[in-house]
Formats: structure tokens, C-alpha cells, sequence
């Protein structure tokens, strides 16, 4: 079941792209008509990742292929691209896009994150890591809990325990609520066959994030190996009214725990 508790994390860490910068406050440029290449490459990189952020995939590719037609060199604007084609599950244009990104900017620390991500979703965990320790070098890197916590994730899901519990806690220590990673905390504990522990962190997640299919899957297990029947079936309930069609309901449908 962890496939069922990682998937669900996609979105939570797949697309953390730099926030667009507006029109005229591009890296301290004052744009009217933008007429250099690499000002109109922003631009449209910038309407492109607020198109993404809205979810309209389409527009944002027209964007993004603006952008880099304007500018080819301009690597925010492959490494966008390859999170759209990430959202398409275009996954050989993904690679290409963020591959392409990297050739232009190889130190920068979002478009490292975010290839990282693509090959920890795309079953190249080792290969992912490397990537994620490009990003956090970087010193003037903004988000550096977010690529702790992914690296964490990928070495769960390659049965690195220690690893996973090295990088959630280096997350954590920097952002102490993180939903993700408190979530992935949990699950490792749960692994551990810490049921106890892992409650407890289950409990801070609950007082910092709204339910999700995988917090309450992963709750209602833990309840399970604990004997507490009754919370076992509170969450099991949950999930069944709140997700019907997830995988995690299908799983308890089918009576699949693990």
C-alpha cells in the first residue's frame, strides 16, 4: 500500500516551480512592450505557470512554447515544461524538457527538485537523489523542507528506512509542520511497526491539514495493529464517506491492508 500513500503525494510536490513574476518586475527589469528575447521568454514562462497552477494544461504548453521559441536558452521555461508534460503523464517529453532545462541552468536548485521528483515518480529513486542534493546546495535555495521531504519519500519507497527518517527530520526541523512530511513520518513509522509513535504523528497531521485518502488509510492501519476497533472503524467510515472512489477505499473494500 505505500504505492497508494506516495501517489497520492504528487501534487503536493510535483510542481513547486518559482511563483511567475509579474510583467514588470522581472529580475529588476521594467518591461512595456517586451521586446529582448529573454524578457519575452519570462513573460510568457510567467503566464504559463499561472496557467499551470489553474490546471488549463493547454494554454500553459502554448505559453511555454512561446517562451522558448522566444528564447531557447531560457531554462525556467524548459524546466515548466517538463512539469506540464509531468501533469500529462508525457513522460518521455518530461524528461527531455527538464534534461533540456538543466543543459542551461545545471545548478538551479527548483528545476533540480523538480527533475528529482519526476524520477522518484518514474522509478528511478537513486537517480532522483542526486538531484535533490544539487537543490539543497544551492544557499539561495527558498523551499529546501520540500526537497528533504521528497528525497525522504523516494527512499521509502526503495526501503532506505534510514535515509527516509534522516531526510523527513531535516524537513521537519525546518518546517515542523509540514503536512507532507509529517505524513511520511507516520507511514515510516508504521513500517518500523512503531503503531504508537506513529499515531502520534498521525494526530499533529490532523491538527494541521485536512483529511486526506492517505492520512486516513494509513490511520485506519494503524488503528487496526493497535486493536483500537472502534477508531478503526471512525476512520475506516470516513474514508468510504469523504473518498468513495480512491484506491485506498477500493483497498478496504477488498479487505487489503497492506
Amino acid at each position: 500500500m505505500r504505492r497508494l500513500l506516495c501517489g497520492a503525494l504528487l501534487v503536493l510536490l510535483a510542481g513547486c516551480a518559482s511563483q511567475p513574476e509579474g510583467p514588470g518586475t522581472a529580475s529588476g527589469t521594467i518591461v512595456g512592450e517586451p521586446t529582448a528575447p529573454r524578457n519575452r521568454a519570462r513573460v510568457h514562462t510567467d503566464l504559463g505557470t499561472l496557467y499551470y497552477t489553474r490546471g488549463n494544461m493547454s494554454v500553459a504548453l502554448d505559453e511555454l512554447r512561446t517562451a522558448i521559441h522566444a528564447d531557447p536558452t531560457y531554462a525556467t521555461a524548459h524546466g515548466m515544461l517538463g512539469l506540464v508534460y509531468m501533469e500529462l503523464r508525457e513522460n518521455g517529453l518530461a524528461q527531455q524538457s527538464f534534461e533540456r532545462a538543466l543543459v542551461h541552468a545545471p545548478e538551479d536548485a527548483d528545476v533540480n527538485h523538480n527533475y528529482g521528483w519526476f524520477l522518484c515518480q518514474t522509478g528511478r529513486e537513486a537517480a532522483a537523489m542526486p538531484h535533490f542534493r544539487r537543490a539543497l546546495d544551492n544557499p539561495l535555495y527558498a523551499t529546501p523542507a520540500r526537497s528533504y521531504a521528497a528525497a525522504g519519500i523516494c527512499a521509502l519507497r526503495i526501503g532506505d528506512l534510514a535515509k527516509a527518517e534522516d531526510n523527513l527530520q531535516r524537513a521537519l526541523r525546518i518546517e515542523p509542520n509540514l503536512p507532507v512530511a509529517m505524513l511520511q513520518l507516520a507511514q515510516l513509522r508504521y513500517q518500523q511497526g512503531r503503531h504508537v509513535e506513529a499515531r502520534g504523528v498521525l494526530k499533529q497531521h490532523a491538527s494541521v491539514a485536512q483529511p486526506s485518502a492517505a492520512s486516513l488509510w494509513l490511520a485506519l492501519r494503524v488503528e487496526r495493529r493497535l486493536g483500537a476497533r472502534s477508531a478503526e472503524l471512525s476512520y475506516a467510515n470516513q474514508l468510504r464517506r469523504r473518498f468513495p472512489g480512491s484506491p485506498e477505499a477500493q483497498a478496504l473494500q477488498r479487505g487489503d491492508y497492506e
